[in-house]
């Protein structure tokens, strides 16, 4: 840090220069990431993508669908609108109501548009059809691609609108925490640089993998919110230095004090985000990479480039003074801080009464995948596609698809007869409706009957459509009908039990369930990984840091207490519906997220705190006092941080992708738990209680003299 500091000192016009290069470089790349996003990022490697690829290339099925919602019977407008959209060339096949009257009913009725092409630009397609229904209000676009579009939409939306909201409210903290106007407009620049950065470089990453469109959301969110604390931070170390020496001992003496606080918060964020990363599911490991991004982008340009904006405004940086910030906090935080020490057992007892009053909803969490319920009720989309659903699907619940494959073909008698044995095996759970074969399509229920129909020509031509329907050569493809949805607990373990059992010809299983079953099996599979990676890294970290052993168990302690009470009010806002927020179950990715990120993120506001304690018990012995000297000193800027991260994260709230508004106000909640009931309750009080034993170490025999003699040297 010295040799950096050293070097931006003498060289701040390189590195402005740099970053103007950076900043129009990446800026050029950036505007194009919302384009390139696509997906919800709920995928992994597994059966269910190499059935949908056997799918897609065997079967014909179609490698995606949209569909048309008329709310009018009318066949003129139905017809009109259908041939347009086949001038455009783009399906490869449109099942019209007009040809099949199941789908129509009442006055409703709707269209599915198949497509084979991988190479399609669908966002393209969506546009080209949009155009055809513009005009017609009773003419809606759905389906997967135009739900998708639509969230993407949705998301830049959001970070507009969470943008106009947490910005402002930011720059007014920065004004009370600084008091001028261009000392509290750098952290918001450092922001806007790092979004800038990160953008840049996902868009050039986007290019060579695909990347979740919520990305667009939850990066931005954590690069504003670091980014900002980050400047916040360093700019008030700065301006304590000016006061003692000229700029440039200031700046230098900030890069190697604030700078290695900096460089430890992004390691503790980094670690989560690493941890994470551990789950194959792609969502995660879009985040981690996204989340990487701002936070390189935060680091690089609060070590680089705020310093050489500080050196080149010198004294301006106090310019345009609206608010008195001279007097001292000091004494009130200290007054606060010895009312802890006096009743530390009470304040103890009544924090952790609050934080598991908070984690009692827990027990009730129901996580699911992100649907079309993260869309917003207000898109068309949406509502044609829950209107579909409710009028023509109401007796589908979920269908699993099977390709079992038999060396031979399956259309001889041995084979007809594996595949009777199959579908027979196949109808035995509770949950199964109905089995989908050569059997059940072509009426004929024995196997000597349907071998002898194959074996009679005229009667084997009337059945080759069917034939190729469901078999292809050595693979036979089953449709399993279920009657409960996708993604409950019945469904998942259906197809755990399928996947592990033994059938007598090699079988794979695909469909939603399916899917849902691979996606909550990975990730409870690698939790255990995520927590441990996590949980052990902050133990040594923390451990080595203040060479204590209780202090990391603590300080790991109550933040999983405050994660979970976090979990539980989620659980309560949302399952709920409190607060004017519409019911819904908590998304799979959010605990993963939230854990992983607050948990580095509350370390930073850990270390800042013991460190200041341990610095002042190293001089004076006296750990009842050196903790209220440290939290004096502290907790002020702690306050300050915390405050901007909760604004920026809490903005999100106001969004209507609920995954994204879920995400936000987790954060948001876990800061301020972290930086109130934890950080000025429970930790001060918990030092008061331990005394000296907070500083042990097992098999350390240095005693606290020699410690703090070694400190001093």
């Amino acid at each position: 840090m010295r040799k950096l500091s050293s070097l931006i000192v003498h060289s701040y016009k390189w590195f402005l220069a740099l970053w103007i290069v950076i900043a129009v470089t990446l800026g050029y790349f950036a505007v194009q990431l919302p384009s390139l996003l696509e997906g919800d990022g709920f995928k992994t490697d597994g059966e269910f993508e190499e059935i949908k690829d056997e799918l897609n290339e065997t079967f014909d099925f179609p490698e995606s669908t949209i569909l048309i919602l008329f709310k009018n019977r009318d066949e003129h407008t139905i017809s009109t609108t259908l041939d347009k959209i086949e001038e455009l060339d783009a399906a490869s096949n449109i099942e019209s109501p007009l040809d099949n009257k199941s789908m129509m009913k009442d006055d409703i009725a709707y269209a599915a548009l198949h497509f084979d092409d991988e190479s399609l630009d669908m966002g393209n397609v969506i546009k080209d059809m949009e155009e055809i229904t513009k005009d017609q209000n009773n003419v809606i676009l759905t389906g997967a691609p135009v739900i998708s579009e639509d969230i993407n939409k949705a998301s830049q939306d959001d970070l507009k609108r969470a943008e106009l909201i947490g910005l402002p409210v930011a720059l007014l903290i920065l004004l009370a925490a600084f008091g001028t106007v261009v000392a509290s407009l750098l952290p918001l620049i450092m922001g806007g640089i790092t979004i800038l950065f990160g953008f840049g470089i996902l868009a050039l990453i986007g290019q060579e993998m695909q990347l979740s469109i919520f990305i667009l959301n939850i990066s931005p969110m954590i690069g504003l919110a670091l980014s900002i604390d980050f400047a916040l931070l360093f700019i008030n170390r700065y301006r304590e230095e000016i006061q003692k020496h000229d700029k440039a001992q200031a700046l230098m003496t900030t890069i190697q004090t604030a700078g290695r606080s900096i460089l430890f918060s992004a390691v503790c964020v980094f670690i989560g985000l690493a941890a994470m990363s551990v789950i194959e599911v792609d969502i995660f490991r879009n985040i981690a990479i996204g989340g990487t991004v701002v936070i390189v982008g935060a680091v690089f340009a609060t070590l680089t480039l705020l310093p050489a904006i500080l050196y080149l405004l010198g004294p301006n940086l106090n310019k345009w003074r609206v608010i008195p910030t001279d007097k001292d906090t000091t004494p009130r935080w200290r007054t606060f801080a010895q009312g802890v020490m006096k009743h530390p057992v009470i304040i103890a007892f009544l924090s952790l009464i609050i934080l598991l009053i908070g984690v009692l909803p827990v027990s009730g969490m129901q996580v699911s995948i992100p649907t079309i319920n993260s869309l917003p009720e207000s898109y068309d989309s949406r509502a044609a596609y829950e209107t579909i659903e409710d009028t023509f699907m109401e007796d589908q619940e979920s269908t699993a698809y099977v390709i079992a494959e038999r060396k031979g073909g399956w259309l001889d008698k041995e084979g007809l007869e594996q595949m009777k044995d199959l579908q027979d095996e196949l109808t035995e759970p509770k949950i199964v409706d109905s089995v989908n074969t050569l059997f059940t399509a072509s009426d004929i229920d024995s196997v000597e009957k349907l071998n002898a129909s194959l074996e009679q020509s005229q009667a084997r031509k009337q059945l080759d459509p069917v034939i190729e329907q469901f078999i292809s050569d050595d693979k036979l493809m089953i449709p399993v009908n279920l009657t409960v949805p996708a993604n409950s607990q019945e469904a998942q373990s259906l197809m755990t039990d399928w996947s592990t059992g033994e059938w007598g010809v090699a079988m794979k299983f695909g469909g939603q369930p399916k899917f849902n079953q691979e996606i909550y099996t990975e990730i409870l599979d690698k939790i255990g990984y995520t927590l441990a990676i996590i949980l052990i890294s902050t133990f040594i970290i923390l451990m080595i840091a203040f060479r204590s052993l209780f202090i990391p168990l603590k300080a790991i302690l109550m933040n999983v207490i405050g994660l979970t009470s976090t979990f539980g009010i989620l659980v309560w806002l949302f399952q709920g519906g409190h607060f004017g927020l519409n019911e819904a179950d908590i998304a799979l990715i959010l605990p993963v997220i939230v854990f992983s990120l607050v948990f580095g993120l509350s370390m930073d506001y850990e270390v800042f705190l013991i460190s200041r304690i341990h610095e002042f018990y190293l001089q004076n012995g006296n750990n009842t006092e050196s903790t209220i000297q440290g939290l004096a000193n502290t907790s002020k800027i702690i306050t300050s941080a915390a405050l901007i991260m909760i604004v920026i994260t809490g903005a999100f709230a106001f969004t209507g992708v609920v995954p994204v508004k879920q995400i936000g106000i987790g954060i948001a909640i876990a800061i301020f738990i972290d930086a109130t009931i934890i950080r000025l309750l429970l930790v001060p009080s918990l030092m008061k209680l331990l005394g000296d034993w907070n500083w042990w170490l097992p098999f350390r025999k240095k005693n606290r003299v020699q410690e703090r003699t070694t400190e001093e040297h």
